[in-house]
């Protein structure tokens, strides 16, 4: 009987030695199984970070190349508008001229930088406006007066022509400043007293600058039919009328 449960004894604890066995064996078996899908979790995430950095990457390269193109597109935009503003200031830099007096009294005027115009002053009847305009790109200088002489345009000898008197006490400047598309006025009143006088004279010659010109670019101009002359008087350039009607008063004194 003793034997019978001996032999019991030792089967059953053969019985609970395999099982306990089997269950090690699972045990194992689950572990190593969980140790790959921890590998595997891991290898997931790693690459799902590569995949999120080439992403980023890539949203970082168009990011740059977005800022790169506006930076590049507003850089030539300054750019351009810098070199036209140069340019433009460049160009009316250059083409100004030069207009200071003290340029004009070193570079007297040239005829064919002028216009020279002759027409009667408005409320006289005996007064006339000799107007010189500079058409040049500079200032330049003219004489205190033009040189005037009142004739006949049918005269072969202009030795009998009449000159006009003109202010006394001249000095000052070394000659009459004139800016580019401005004027230099003188007025001339052929009959002062407004009596009497020769009726033969017709025509009016000037030469704008008596100091610098040759004769040869002296201007005539008509004067009309019924000119009476008589004790002419001519007045300093001024810049307007009103003026030189005031220094042409003041000639012959």
């Amino acid at each position: 009987m003793r034997t019978n449960r001996t032999r019991k004894h030792t089967a059953a604890l053969g019985v609970v030695t395999a099982v306990l066995a089997l269950a090690l064996t699972a045990c194992n078996e689950e572990d190593g199984g969980t140790e790959p899908a921890g590998a595997a979790g891991n290898s997931s995430s790693a690459a799902s970070s590569t995949d999120g950095a080439q992403t980023g990457g890539n949203d970082s390269k168009d990011t740059g190349a977005s800022k790169s193109g506006g930076t590049a597109q507003n850089a030539g935009s300054k750019t351009g508008s810098s070199s036209a503003g140069s340019s433009k200031d460049s160009g009316s830099s250059a083409g100004g001229g030069n207009t200071s007096d003290s340029y004009a009294y070193k570079h007297p005027c040239q005829a064919s930088d002028l216009s020279i115009r002759v027409y009667p002053r408005e409320g006289s009847a005996t007064q006339h406006v000799i107007e010189v305009n500079n058409t040049g790109a500079n200032s330049c200088g003219l004489s205190y007066f033009p040189r005037v002489s009142l004739g006949s345009s049918k005269a072969s000898d202009h030795s009998g022509d009449i000159t006009p008197a003109v202010p006394g006490g001249l000095g000052g400047a070394p000659a009459y400043p004139v800016n580019p598309k401005t004027a230099a006025i003188a007025v001339i009143d052929l009959n002062p007293k407004g009596a009497g006088g020769v009726t033969w004279i017709n025509e009016m010659n000037v030469l704008a600058d008596d100091e610098h010109m040759p004769n040869a670019d002296t201007q005539n101009f008509d004067l009309g039919p019924d000119v009476k002359v008589l004790d002419p008087k001519l007045g300093l350039y001024q810049a307007s009328v009103a003026d030189a009607v005031k220094s042409m008063q003041s000639a012959g004194k």
